[in-house]
């Protein structure tokens, strides 16, 4: 009789001494050297610049002098906490981040997915190829571009908008600098610039559904709908919710650059956010440690929102991101 096969126990200092449990370390590093190698990179660039910089955040507990030092300077505890919460704009940033982010999981979220659903209807390989790549470059434009191209189409003075608009007969719209529609024109220029690449990850998840399946849904009868319904959407959840976990890490985080270029003192009420604060505080003012400390109030609340919503996720019965 076939034996029934054991798991091999894991290998750790506490199942073997420590001599040979470094010895065994050591000769599967050589074993498979070369894959070390390729991952030899990436390790150097989470280390470099993910973990050094960690040391950085000790400026939100001190006041920072140049001249004084990284370790000269005095160490003030929560003075710059104290500070950010007390300021008047807290509240504002902390809407103006929120309702920005929430714009974004509303209606960005779900239109890559929307995307490779109709790229992945597609049946003639040509065209499906042509509209992957038409709708992937925008990713590849800088927010300069995009925010100069939204300037000669909303401007009022040499707008195409407002220029279709008046010569109607009715009086042009100011787009940019109308705060009602600040939001609206951030969460419009993602899914217009990121929309597309989005769905890479979408299309790749869809391409390893088994064809047999959606064979034997047409034998049943189901037509396009229900095979999307049934057989694609179910089969792409895992990724839909790990990335969603991850978009919730990011819901204090706002495109910096976007925002720097799109804000203007008319609508500052409305696009006055974390990023640029920490901006202005810590480039324009020289207030480094302030800076440091919006990045740090951030990171927690990524942190906190990544570990409730993937708890909530496994609680649901579905694999999360850890």
């Amino acid at each position: 009789m076939m034996e029934t096969s054991r798991a091999r126990p894991r290998l750790t200092t506490a199942t073997v001494p420590k001599q040979v449990y470094w010895s065994r370390l050591r000769h599967r590093v050589l074993q498979h050297k070369y894959i070390y190698m390729l991952a030899l990179p990436g390790i150097l660039y989470f280390i470099l610049f993910k973990f050094v910089p960690m040391w950085g955040l000790l400026l939100a507990f001190k006041d920072y002098n140049p001249y004084s030092g990284f370790w000269g300077s005095e160490w003030v505890g929560l003075k710059h906490f104290t500070e950010l919460f007390s300021d008047s704009n807290f509240y504002i940033m902390l809407r103006n981040t929120f309702a920005i982010n929430i714009f974004g999981l509303v209606f960005m979220f779900p239109f890559p997915i929307l995307l490779a659903l109709m790229l992945n209807e597609v049946r003639h390989e040509t065209f499906k190829r042509i509209n992957q790549s038409i709708v992937y470059l925008p990713h590849f434009l800088s927010w300069v571009v995009v925010a100069s191209m939204t300037f000669f189409i909303l401007s009022t003075d040499v707008g195409i908008i407002n220029k279709l608009i008046t010569g109607s007969g009715s009086e042009s719209i100011a787009f940019l600098s109308n705060p009602n529609y600040f939001w609206g024109l951030i969460t419009a220029q993602n899914m217009w610039k990121e929309a597309g690449w989005g769905t890479i990850i979408f299309l790749a998840a869809m391409a390893g559904v088994d064809p047999q399946r959606y064979e034997a849904a047409v034998v049943d009868g189901a037509n396009r709908w229900r095979q999307i319904w049934h057989i694609t959407l179910p089969a792409i959840r895992p990724t839909i919710l790990i990335l969603l976990i991850l978009r919730l890490g990011q819901m204090a985080d706002v495109g910096f650059e976007q925002i720097l270029l799109m804000i203007n003192p008319l609508v500052i009420s409305m696009a006055e956010v974390f990023d640029t604060y920490a901006y202005t505080q810590g480039i324009l003012k020289g207030q480094i440690s302030a800076g440091v400390t919006v990045g740090m109030f951030k990171g927690v609340v990524g942190f906190v929102l990544v570990m409730t919503s993937n708890y909530i996720v496994k609680k649901l019965g579905h694999d999360g991101i850890y």
